[in-house]
């Protein structure tokens, strides 16, 4: 579904990945592992659009390249394709639970009705809805991540990148997270690439990849 090749970044004078090649899978979740500066983050935020790699290197989603679209085009392909989740949540404290998950959909041009209803609904499989009128400041930081896998997954995308997701819950609510992505993948056929340090979900995700130093090491297919 996707595919990466050549991938190389730098900043400055710190080559930050070199020669990357990589393949993601639809359905499945492949989690991204490896030492702090292995630049796993680095390789997700090109993967998701968020930073360019450098000339000749090239990310492809079903055969569409992304890596030479305008600015433009490439927000609206982002908003369609690519659902986000990062360490802290990010939700926007001024707006309720259900505003929060409808955003991408109301950013990419549905109406407010359409998007309130995705929004409900998705609410409703993650257990949040008896919390979809509250502010994120009134939620457990459980409840928070989960409604951002919700606002993640409002305009069924292709995939959901995560960044250390659960990096900042506790044991139980990580294992609640790390559940609910098995859960997606086997209910609703959805794709997650996860950038992580915790063993434990590396160990029951599909796919691992191993980084250091700006490379690939391993890739375990299960």
């Amino acid at each position: 579904m996707i595919e990466a090749r050549g991938i190389s970044k730098r900043f400055g004078d710190l080559q930050v990945l070199s020669h990357i090649d990589l393949d993601i899978r639809q359905g499945v979740v492949t989690t991204i592992v490896g030492p702090s500066g292995a630049g796993k983050t680095t390789l997700l935020q090109i993967l998701g659009s968020l930073s360019a790699p450098e000339p000749g290197g090239s990310v492809r989603y079903d055969g569409t390249e992304i890596t030479a679209m305008n600015d433009r085009t490439l927000s609206r392909f982002r908003n369609a394709n690519i659902g986000f989740v990062f360490q802290f949540h990010q939700l926007l404290p001024e707006f309720t639970l259900a505003e929060n998950v409808a955003m991408p959909a109301l950013i990419g041009g549905a109406d407010r009705r359409s998007a309130m209803d995705r929004a409900m609904k998705l609410l409703d499989r993650l257990g949040l809805s008896p919390r979809a009128a509250h502010r994120p400041a009134e939620l457990s930081g459980g409840e928070c991540q989960r409604a951002a896998v919700a606002r993640a997954l409002v305009n069924s995308p292709k995939v959901v990148l995560a960044d250390e997701p659960s990096g900042s819950l506790d044991s139980h609510n990580r294992s609640e997270l790390h559940r609910l992505f098995f859960d997606l993948r086997d209910t609703m056929g959805a794709t997650f690439v996860i950038v992580t340090h915790d063993e434990s979900l590396a160990a029951d995700s599909d796919c691992v990849v191993r980084m250091a130093d700006g490379r690939i090491k391993e890739i375990t297919v299960k």
